[in-house]
């Protein structure tokens, strides 16, 4: 099991510039638009180009590390559950990109059912990890959904869909309402989200429409809504649980050292590679699995999470 690290060189490290921006040009891009094969997550991506772009953000993602850290080890985690409305923006192009009313319900509707361990499949047999699954105890209400015509093909990662300059939509009330933009990405992404400390500006998460709730575009592996559960966990604070680093950390004490990203659905009982060979907790709902492979949060991840919400947290506004 993984400690907690919060010191301040080893965040830094940790947030070191890796990876280039992904962006996905207006010109209709066949490959791009393609339905994706394997989950892909750009939000570890998303985070480096702020970390250059942002000198700040840094020693901001390190006080939050700090106070969750503390909220953790003296047991200040905010009791009972929170309650997020939620904003729906959705950038559409084609008839089926401007999803249905029902469709965005439906997410919202998984959403509820995994932050509060109400998924049918929260009780799968054989799970390794059954004893630190985790009532989150965090429940989403639709608080109203704005809809608007473009001509972009796709969006890219660049934040493009969240700014009216470049065609996108604006957040509403980022400090006390969590927005989902539904727009196609491209480049086999299927959702980003923005960790806490960014611009209010910027803040929410992005999910492709063929990967958004569980009908109408949701589109197998990806259509029982997982996609949003997975980003929500990111701008929650939660990482991959992997570290997105080889047997790296997702600075959460209780999940077993994942060697890199799994995908598909692992047989039961498969182990990373990193020392002492753990059995991996795939079946979380931060790993790479397809949306039926995925089906847990961990108790160390709900602490994680609620910390943010803790009287001088960074999403304490949302209480």
């Amino acid at each position: 099991m993984k400690k907690i690290v919060v010191l301040a060189s080893v965040l830094i490290l940790g947030f070191s510039c890796q990876n280039e921006d992904k962006t996905v040009s207006d010109e209709t891009n066949t490959k791009d638009l393609e339905v994706a094969a394997h989950r892909g997550c750009a939000s570890e991506e998303i985070l480096q180009r702020q970390l250059q772009e942002d000198p700040g953000l840094a020693q901001r993602m390190k006080d939050i590390e700090l106070q969750t850290a503390d909220a953790i080890a003296n047991g200040r985690i905010v009791n009972g559950v929170i309650e997020i409305p939620v904003v729906v923006n959705v950038l559409y192009r084609t008839t089926a990109e401007n999803i249905s009313q029902t469709q965005i319900q439906s997410q919202i509707d998984v959403l509820n059912k995994d932050f509060n361990a109400q998924n049918s499949d929260y009780n799968t047999a054989n799970n390794p990890y059954s004893s630190v699954r985790a009532n989150v105890g965090i429940r989403f209400v639709l608080d109203a959904v704005y809809r608007k015509s473009t001509t972009k093909t796709s969006w890219g990662t660049n934040d493009a869909c969240k700014k009216t300059a470049s065609g996108g939509m604006a957040p509403t009330s980022p400090t006390t309402k969590l927005n989902l933009w539904v727009a196609t990405i491209g480049g086999g992404i299927l959702g980003y989200a923005q960790f806490p400390g960014g611009s209010s500006s910027t803040d929410g998460v992005v999910i492709d429409s063929k990967y958004f709730g569980t009908t109408g575009t949701a589109t197998y592996p990806f259509n029982l809504g997982r996609t949003a559960t997975h980003e929500v966990g990111h701008w929650m604070n939660l990482r991959h649980i992997w570290g997105d680093a080889t047997c790296g950390s997702d600075l959460v004490s209780d999940t077993p050292t994942h060697n890199t990203a799994n995908y598909g659905v692992p047989a039961v009982g498969h182990r990373s590679t990193c020392s002492g060979t753990p059995l991996e907790m795939y079946m979380n709902y931060m790993d790479y699995t397809d949306d039926r492979g995925m089906y847990m949060f961990s108790n160390g991840q709900k602490s994680r999470m609620l910390a943010i919400f803790n009287v001088g947290g960074s999403r304490a506004s949302f209480r």
